[in-house]
C-alpha cells in the first residue's frame, strides 16, 4: 500500500489528472477567441469583400487512447474534440482496464450519451470500430498500430492524427552543468519507469562525458530510490508481463554500468544504464519504453547530428549544452516532433506549444489552441454585396473580353507588397471617394509601372 500511496498517487495526480484539468481550464478561458471567424489579409481583388475563415466541427470523432497515461492520453484529445463541437466515441486502452472502466462509467454519466460514448474492448473491438466510417480519427500508440489505423482511415479518406513514439535521443556535452543535466535526464527517463512516449530513449555523448555522467548518476539514483531501488516506493511497475520480458531481453550483462536488477513478482526493473552499446544491438532497434538508458559514444555534436539523421525522426529531441552554436546546429539540422534544451519531457505540459510527431513518430498535433484547430475544419468564406461599385469591379471578368480588361484584371490579381493599409482597414466604408481612390491606385500602377 505504501507503493500505491507514494508512486501512483504522485505521478497520477501530476502527470494525468492535473494536466487534463489544466487543459480544460485553458480551453474554457480561450474558447470564445479560438472559435470566432478570422479575417485574413486581403488583396486588391477582395478589397470590397468580406473574407473570413470559419471553424466547423468535423462531425463524429474516434479517439483511441493509450495505456501508459490512460487518463491524459484519452481525455486530453477529448477536450479539444468537444471544444470544437464534435461528437466523440472514445476507445480507452484495454491494457489499463480499471481506468478504462472508470472512464466509461464517469464520462457517460456526466456527458450526453447521444453525443459521447466510450467503447471498451481489445484488438477485435478496435478492429470493428475501424471498419466504421468516422469524420476524424485520433490515435495514440505505437508506430506499428498507427500504420493499421492510417490504412483504415484511408479507406474512407478520413483525416487523422497519429501520436506515435520512436527513439528520442539526448545529446549531452561537456559544457553542460553535469549534475543538473544528469538529474533532469534521469527524471525524464524514469518517469513512469520509462513508459512515456517522450522518454529519453538513448544518450549520445563522448567517452569522457560518459564517465562524469555515470559518477553523477550513481549518486542521484541513490537520492531518488535509495540503496536498493527494487524495494523503492517511488519506482513504477512495468505494465504487463509481456512488456517486462521484452525489456529484460534488452539488458546484456556485459553492458551494465548501473542497475540491471529485477523483481519478477512485482515486475520491477531497477534504473539501468548500459555502456559500450552497439547501434545494431536490439536495445537500439526498438523503442525501449522502460527504465533502461543505453549510451552511444560520439566524438562531437556533428557526429551526433549524423547519428540522429540516419534514423527515423523521433517524437522528442533533448539537448544539454551551454554552447549556443551546438544548440542551434542540432535544432536546425535535425527533425523531430518537438525538442527541449537542458530539460526533458516538460515541453509536453506547455499548453501553447503544439505536441505531435513527424514521420514515423506521428502526424498532426494537439494541446491548447492546436487541439481545437486539429478537430476543426477551416472553412473559407467570401462574402460579396450587390452594391454598384462591387458590380463595376466584377464587370471586368464578364465577356466580351478585350486587351484592356485582361490587363486591368491581371493587375488586380497580382500579389503586391505595400498595398495602402488604409484601404484594408476601411474596406467596410464604401464611398465614392474610396472607390475612386481604389480604382485610381491600380490604374496608376498600370501607367507608371509601379512594383508595389
Amino acid at each position: 500500500m505504501a507503493w500505491l500511496r507514494r508512486c501512483i498517487r504522485h505521478e497520477t495526480e501530476t502527470c494525468e489528472i492535473e494536466l487534463v484539468a489544466n487543459d480544460l481550464r485553458h480551453t474554457l478561458m480561450e474558447l470564445k477567441e479560438w472559435a470566432e471567424p478570422k479575417s485574413p489579409e486581403k488583396r486588391l481583388i477582395n478589397i470590397l469583400d468580406g473574407v473570413y475563415i470559419y471553424k466547423d466541427p468535423y462531425g463524429v470523432v474516434l479517439i483511441i487512447g493509450a495505456w501508459n497515461y490512460p487518463i491524459l492520453l484519452s481525455l486530453g484529445p477529448v477536450v479539444g474534440a468537444i471544444a470544437a463541437g464534435n461528437t466523440v466515441i472514445l476507445k480507452p486502452s484495454e491494457l489499463s482496464p480499471h481506468t478504462a472502466h472508470f472512464i466509461a462509467t464517469v464520462l457517460t454519466k456526466y456527458l450526453d450519451r447521444e453525443c459521447f460514448q466510450v467503447y471498451l474492448g481489445g484488438i477485435e473491438e478496435t478492429s470493428n470500430l475501424l471498419e466504421q466510417k468516422f469524420d476524424y480519427i485520433f490515435f495514440t500508440g505505437s508506430t506499428q498500430v498507427g500504420k493499421i489505423v492510417h490504412q483504415a482511415a484511408a479507406k474512407n479518406l478520413t483525416p487523422c492524427t497519429l501520436e506515435l513514439g520512436g527513439k528520442s535521443p539526448v545529446y549531452l556535452d561537456e559544457t553542460a552543468d553535469m549534475e543538473k543535466a544528469t538529474r533532469r535526464i534521469l527524471w525524464g527517463k524514469l518517469l513512469n519507469s520509462g513508459q512515456t512516449c517522450i522518454s529519453p530513449d538513448y544518450l549520445l555523448c563522448s567517452k569522457e562525458t560518459e564517465k562524469i555522467f555515470l559518477q553523477n548518476a550513481k549518486k542521484i539514483l541513490t537520492e531518488f530510490y535509495g540503496s536498493d531501488p527494487k524495494n523503492s516506493t517511488y519506482l513504477s511497475k512495468i505494465v504487463t508481463e509481456r512488456h517486462f520480458k521484452r525489456l529484460i531481453e534488452f539488458i546484456k550483462p556485459e553492458n551494465i554500468a548501473i542497475g540491471g536488477k529485477i523483481n519478477v513478482d512485482e515486475r520491477i526493473i531497477t534504473p539501468t544504464i548500459l555502456i559500450n552499446v552497439d547501434p545494431n544491438d536490439r536495445v537500439m532497434q526498438e523503442e525501449i519504453f522502460g527504465p533502461i538508458l543505453p549510451i552511444v559514444n560520439v566524438k562531437n555534436y556533428q557526429e551526433a547530428i549524423k547519428f540522429i539523421n540516419e534514423r527515423e525522426k523521433p517524437l522528442a529531441l533533448y539537448i544539454f549544452t551551454k554552447d549556443k552554436e551546438v544548440r542551434n546546429s542540432i535544432l536546425t539540422q535535425t527533425s523531430s516532433g518537438g525538442a527541449a534544451v537542458n530539460d526533458t519531457a516538460t515541453h509536453l505540459i506547455t499548453e501553447n506549444l503544439p505536441f505531435g510527431g513527424v514521420g514515423f513518430s506521428g502526424m498532426g498535433s494537439y494541446h491548447g489552441r492546436q487541439g481545437f484547430d486539429t478537430f476543426s475544419h477551416k472553412k473559407s468564406v467570401l462574402i460579396k454585396d450587390f452594391g454598384g461599385f462591387t458590380e463595376l469591379a466584377l464587370s471586368l471578368r464578364y465577356p466580351p473580353y478585350n486587351d484592356a480588361k485582361t490587363t486591368i484584371t491581371n493587375a488586380i490579381l497580382k500579389k503586391r507588397k505595400g498595398i495602402p493599409t488604409e484601404y484594408i482597414k476601411n474596406a467596410g466604408i464604401f464611398s465614392v471617394g474610396f472607390a475612386c481612390s481604389y480604382m485610381f491606385h491600380f490604374m496608376w500602377c498600370l501607367i507608371d509601372g509601379c512594383k508595389c
